[in-house]
């Protein structure tokens, strides 16, 4: 699914060493960091690059793309290869990461044969050449399936009240080169830059850049192994 909207980042970097000193952010990148303790294994394996670091992780998730039918049950591949995230992800998830399928909807089977004046039909499966354990008959009558009322829910239902997603909008947020998250204040910045043995203004340089979907996936790899994240996967862009 291609991205539709991309997310706006101001990146304060270091031009002495070409690195990231941290990045002020608003709820949404936030948001969208946060959710990814949230996303499945299957479909952070998906996203990772097909080498690399976590190459044993996409390995395992190309081994069950690759297995036959014949080895595995159709509905359970599907349920590894396109697991569902938790429903209540802020909404700017769904412009950047491909949405997961859904799970295709089980065919249930019932008995409809009455056996000593007791009916079969208490009895449900999912395949039509089921033994009956009342009477032992086929139980190929195909029952319809009807969703409840939670099926149709939306993905990011909002608290009520609330602002939907996870952190609150009401200030600027302050994501460290290894993701570390606080907010951000004057204070805490002039702590840092002296951190970083930053005296001189002329040494920082502001950097407004934008977050889509190939820089998703960029981070979510590079956060897997690495303590500089945000300097990684901006390094183009540092030395522009």
């Amino acid at each position: 699914m291609a991205a539709t909207k991309k997310l706006s980042l101001k990146l304060l970097v270091d031009k002495r060493n070409q690195t990231v000193l941290f990045a002020e952010a608003g709820k949404d990148f936030v948001d969208f960091l946060f959710h990814y303790l949230a996303l499945p294994v299957g479909t952070i394996a998906s996203l990772l690059p097909r080498a690399g670091v976590a190459c044993g992780l996409r390995n395992l998730y190309a081994s069950v793309e690759n297995l036959s039918d014949t080895y595995i049950e159709h509905r359970e591949k599907e349920a590894l290869l396109n697991p569902r995230a938790r429903s209540s992800g802020p909404d700017v998830l769904r412009l950047l990461l491909p949405k997961a399928s859904p799970l295709a909807t089980i065919e249930c089977y019932t008995c409809d044969n009455l056996f000593a004046g007791v009916s079969c039909r208490s009895c449900v499966t999912d395949s039509p050449s089921t033994r009956c354990p009342v009477c032992n008959n086929a139980m190929s009558k195909k029952l319809s399936w009807v969703a409840g009322p939670a099926a149709g829910a939306p993905s990011s239902a909002k608290v009520p009240g609330g602002e939907g997603g996870y952190v609150k909008g009401v200030v600027t947020y302050m994501v460290m080169d290894d993701l570390v998250v606080k907010p951000m204040s004057t204070i805490s910045s002039i702590t840092l830059l002296n951190q970083f043995n930053v005296h001189e203004i002329g040494h920082v340089q502001e950097k407004l850049i934008d977050f889509g979907l190939e820089e998703a996936i960029k981070l979510l790899s590079a956060s897997l192994h690495s303590k500089t994240v945000l300097t990684d996967i901006f390094s183009e862009v540092l030395t522009d």
